[in-house]
């Protein structure tokens, strides 16, 4: 049964927000992380009351190098943290949550050094199933022929260089296999030309990784992936369907036309 999202956001639901899209970053980080030598520098270590810290040693990408999850009373946890990534290329990030964080956390974070740079839209709303996209719209991967067409859409959607297509594809093939996953793709004149992920944990669906190549925009594509979605999210039982957006973006507003609605901004704390 779907919750009423009518009702005022509440904690519950921020934290199993919180939850699914760590769960489903560290699915994404262990792939990478199983790799022969492990040759993105992958790890990851809990804080805290329910935090984590992400490290990408030698991928400097945020969702990969952020610390989440954090609550109060948790400040003291912040500067050993920090410390863990002193070997990483990349500028880790703190996702501060309102109604997670005291005037504590504030000055702890600015008396480490940290300032915000950034704020990223967390989104939530109720799967539907008369929310399906229009027959043949979207493709769901089946099978060897379909995750292949999944990547050459991802790829391009990504702005990934083409010089690197082939190892980002070899790297990233164990995602057909990955419990909880679903891979989804349009075409455009027979062209991969969008792609989008679908995760479920514990109830929740995370709507991930959307992105439509440049050449394809403006038809509507990434709009048809999350109705899409919202719809496979109703039918695996989950009750909620929660996704992240830059505030403001094109993605956020498809949400809200699609029925989500805004749950919280974080604040994204980097060193200066």
């Amino acid at each position: 049964m779907n919750i009423d999202l009518n009702l005022a956001p509440s904690l519950a639901l921020i934290r199993r927000t919180i939850a699914v899209d760590i769960a489903y970053t560290v699915s994404r980080m262990k792939v990478l992380e199983a790799l022969d030598g492990n040759p993105i520098g992958i790890s990851y270590r809990r804080f805290g009351k329910a935090g984590w810290a992400l490290k990408a040693k030698n991928l400097p990408v945020p969702s990969f190098n952020r610390i989440v999850g954090f609550e109060p009373g948790d400040e003291g946890e912040l500067a050993p943290a920090l410390d863990w990534y002193d070997d990483n290329a990349a500028r880790p990030q703190v996702e501060i949550v309102p109604a997670m964080a005291e005037a504590a956390t504030s000055r702890e974070l600015s008396r480490l050094g940290l300032a915000t740079t950034g704020f990223h839209a967390a989104l939530i709303g109720s799967p539907r199933a008369e929310l399906g996209a229009a027959p043949g719209g979207v493709e769901c991967v089946r099978d060897a022929k379909s995750f292949a067409a999944f990547l050459d859409a991802y790829v391009v959607s990504w702005g990934i260089p083409e010089a690197q297509h082939d190892g980002f594809k070899r790297n990233v093939r164990a995602w057909s296999e990955q419990p909880g996953w679903s891979l989804y793709f349009c075409r455009v004149d027979g062209i991969p030309a969008a792609a989008a992920i679908l995760y479920v944990n514990d109830g929740a669906a995370y709507l991930a990784d959307a992105a439509t190549a440049k050449a394809f925009r403006g038809r509507g594509l990434h709009a048809e992936l999350l109705r899409a979605r919202l719809a496979a999210a109703a039918a695996s039982g989950a009750d909620i369907a929660v996704s992240g957006a830059a505030f403001l973006s094109q993605s956020h507003r498809n949400m809200e036309r699609a029925g989500m609605k805004l749950q919280f901004v974080r604040s994204l704390w980097t060193r200066v």
